[in-house]
């Protein structure tokens, strides 16, 4: 081979090379070098590369569609089946929907009024009249689901249940016709998380590829359409499941976000990002799924193991051959063996199983119900608990710990909650209220001018609050006078403490309290009855009950 205008022989030997030790140097320089290039800053700590705790450290994420969309299916799969197979899995799930929705969400209309220029009197009426309006089509089921399956404090509790369950959840804008008893066209289809997905072109499921290319040049990114300044204009709804037992073929309806008239949405998108670029959800479990696994396959093998032990099951060893002998039976007569495979002993309560000769068992020694499973399931929710936002106590419904304790737990859960339902309300709630009354101002049924021609007017007339359930109270006493105390410091107001301790209203409370006082008056002979007399008017009434039963037993009697 020729090098540098030399011959060099087959099978010379290689030339002596008096610069290597040089060049080792160098190369060590440059190594030193790069390691202290790289140990600098966050290089010396969270990003190193060369600290034993962390060589194996390799994480790789990339864009929100590839960290979240291409693994959604599976993560809404198993999402699910923890739900329906993992006890503190449902808990979690259960937890939220019922602290943040229980029976629903109602609504509670507090326009601006010193925006609309109307007078206290005139405002109280006006959100009376439309809390009862929206009530006639909020509480019957085919008026406001276009299912007819839930009326809409039922559909809030369904998305407030498939939205942590998939990630996020969406409800579908639809108009019906009219009737007398049915005065509102809105409707409202709940649609869950695996039906949007990015079309494919030979009509397959999307599951693989969750990016597309719309007609008009747009990103799809996992059936969210977005422009090129990343605001989602569409989205893509198909009319079956992925992977779906049906032989009616597989259709995409493009909808639209935004109706181009009016600007009022056409599908409602439910979830919480966690990422900037992200349009889909993650499910809620996505976190503590494999803690959560694991705890379900344990709590299975020690109920397993607790039950083997539980039985009394004998082994009978004998010279002859098994056959013909009667005692290899399980469940008593009448019924047939599990298995009549000559390899497979049945345990059982009472059961003898009769072995071939030579054959021999050997069982551990007994150590289930293992002692130490309470304390280790409850440091597990701990930490499952802490990733989803809610105290072991509340998590395993276990109040076991001191007030101050289980006060504090169950203030930081309420945190949450009470962040979550606000998150429902501005994505769900609210934007449906705006539907609503656009339609009801639009047909004359509600009196709003200048809501369908001025944004600050319409405004004013869509501030609403809405009530769920409370967080209850550890110690009534102690919160009752804390509420009074506030109150009478103008800390707080006689509506907000109504709604904080017991999820009422105070108007309400105030009407309702006005007509037993007329009746405990009434009662009392007409007299005007004070607190302490409380007690002097149940005893009137019960004196009231005997003599009316008394007189009715006399009279059935022969006036005897």
């Amino acid at each position: 081979m020729e090098t540098m205008g030399t011959v060099e022989k087959p099978g010379a030997a290689e030339p002596k090379r008096p610069n290597a030790p040089k060049r080792a140097r160098k190369a060590a320089a440059r190594s030193t070098v790069v390691r202290e290039v790289l140990a600098r800053g966050y290089g010396d700590a969270g990003a190193s590369y060369t600290k034993k705790a962390l060589k194996g450290f390799r994480a790789d994420s990339g864009h929100p569609n590839e960290d979240i969309n291409e693994n959604n299916y599976t993560l809404r799969q198993r999402s699910r089946m923890l739900y329906m197979a993992s006890p503190i899995a449902a808990a979690a799930l259960k937890r939220q929907r019922t602290n943040v929705v229980g029976n629903g969400l109602r609504l509670k209309s507090t326009i601006n009024r010193e925006v609309l220029g109307m007078t206290p009197e005139a405002a109280e009426a006006w959100q009376k009249r439309t809390e009862a309006e929206f009530a006639l089509w909020a509480e019957r089921k085919n008026a406001c689901d276009a299912t007819g399956v839930n009326d809409f404090y039922g559909m809030q509790q369904l998305v407030m249940l498939s939205w942590p369950m998939s990630g996020d959840c969406f409800a579908v804008v639809k108009h019906y016709n009219t009737t007398p008893l049915l005065p509102y066209s809105l409707r409202l289809h709940i649609v869950e998380a695996d039906r949007v997905r990015t079309p494919t072109a030979d009509g397959g499921v999307g599951i693989l590829t969750t990016t597309g290319t719309a007609p008009n040049g747009n990103a799809i990114y996992d059936g969210v359409e977005v422009d090129k300044n990343g605001q989602i204009v569409a989205y893509y709804i198909s009319n079956n499941y992925p992977y779906q037992n049906t032989i009616v073929p597989t259709k995409f309806t493009r909808v639209e976000a935004y109706g181009p008239r009016t600007g009022l949405p056409n599908i409602l998108h439910i979830m919480d990002s966690e990422r900037p670029d992200q349009y889909r959800g993650v499910p809620y479990l996505a976190q503590v799924m494999e803690p959560l696994l694991q705890m379900r396959r344990y709590t299975e093998a020690e109920i397993m193991a607790a039950v083997v032990q539980s039985f009394f099951t004998a082994f009978i060893k004998t010279e002859a051959g098994a056959d013909g002998m009667p005692f290899n039976e399980v469940g008593g007569d009448g019924v047939e063996e599990v298995s009549r495979d000559p390899n497979e002993y049945e345990l059982g309560p009472g059961t003898m199983n009769v072995m071939e000769p030579g054959e021999d068992v050997t069982f551990g020694s007994p150590t289930h119900p293992n002692t130490g499973f309470d304390t280790f399931m409850r440091a597990m929710c701990e930490q499952v608990g802490a990733a989803l936002e809610i105290p072991a106590d509340l998590l395993i419904m276990a109040f076991n710990s001191s007030y101050s304790a289980s006060r504090a737990a169950l203030l930081e859960a309420w945190k949450a909650f009470r962040m979550r339902r606000e998150w429902l309300t501005k994505d769900f709630c609210r934007p449906v209220y705006e539907l609503w009354l656009t339609e009801a101002v639009a047909r004359g049924r509600i009196i709003a001018p200048g809501f369908l021609t001025d944004p600050m007017i319409r405004q004013a007339y869509l501030q609403s609050q809405w009530i769920g359930p409370s967080q209850g109270q550890l110690d009534p006493t102690k919160e009752v006078q804390a509420a009074v105390t506030a109150i009478e410091n103008g800390l707080s107001t006689h509506e907000a403490e109504a709604i904080r301790l017991n999820g009422s209203e105070y108007a309400a409370n105030v009407d309702k309290l006005a007509q037993e006082n007329e009746r405990l008056r009434a009662a009392n002979g007409g007299e005007q009855s004070a607190a302490p007399s409380l007690a002097s008017a149940i005893v009137n009434l019960v004196n009231f009950a005997v003599d009316d039963a008394m007189e009715a037993y006399r009279q059935g009697n022969g006036g005897r």
